[in-house]
């Protein structure tokens, strides 16, 4: 017999109102770490921006002139005050504004790390199901009301099948929830949050895209 998972479907007053039942073989697997890792790895690098930058011994300013002569004073031979070796002086191997932080992972593999955070963000009872999210104007204080209701925590990951501009601005000043479509949703923020609110259309159309 397949194996399914069953997940209550509340409304915007927490409210139970249906269920919904759900593939166990995308909500219901055994938790791969290698596969959950490299995922978190991959977008983690791939969102650094790489913008470090240091100045070599030809980019700094000034050091034109040869400090002293070459003999005859006692001292160590120097021929610019920007070398690496003076205080002031350019960088040796630093950071080029080029750097390239790219990773990648195969497609199964990915989807096996999203089944896998999917999956045990069930077993530890952090998803809720609502029937629908859809606000009427744009109004943060109702966007909390329902986030009350429904019994959300302290970080919130809310997943729509699209995003709909009441919601996604009454959600903008709240820095402990985002909001994302079922095309953006990633490994790391599926971790990162202690509730995961889909709608009964989000859930069911990400676990057809991981069968």
């Amino acid at each position: 017999m397949k194996k399914t998972v069953s997940l209550k479907v509340l409304n915007t007053q927490g409210e139970e109102v249906d269920k919904v039942t759900l593939d166990g073989t995308v909500f219901d697997v055994d938790f791969h770490e290698q596969a959950v890792f490299n995922a978190v790895m991959v977008e983690t690098s791939n969102s650094r921006q790489a913008t470090a930058k240091t100045k070599g011994r030809s980019e700094v300013r000034g050091g034109g002139r040869k400090p002293w002569r070459q003999k005859g004073t006692g001292r160590a031979r120097a021929g610019s005050t920007r070398s690496p070796i003076w205080v002031g002086g350019g960088t040796t191997f630093g950071p080029t504004g080029e750097q390239n932080y790219k990773l990648s992972q195969n497609k199964k593999e990915y989807a096996l790390a999203k089944r896998s955070a999917l999956s045990q963000a069930v077993r530890e009872n952090l998803v809720t199901v609502v029937d629908s999210l859809t606000l009427e104007q744009k109004k943060t204080k109702e966007f909390v009301k329902i986030l009350d209701a429904v019994g959300a925590g302290s970080k919130v990951l809310v997943i729509v099948p699209e995003i709909d501009e009441n919601l996604n601005a009454s959600a903008r000043n709240l820095n402990w929830v985002k909001v994302v479509d079922i095309t953006n949703v990633s490994v790391y923020d599926i971790l990162n949050v202690d509730t995961l609110i889909f709608t009964k259309e989000a859930i069911t159309k990400v676990e057809e895209g991981l069968k």
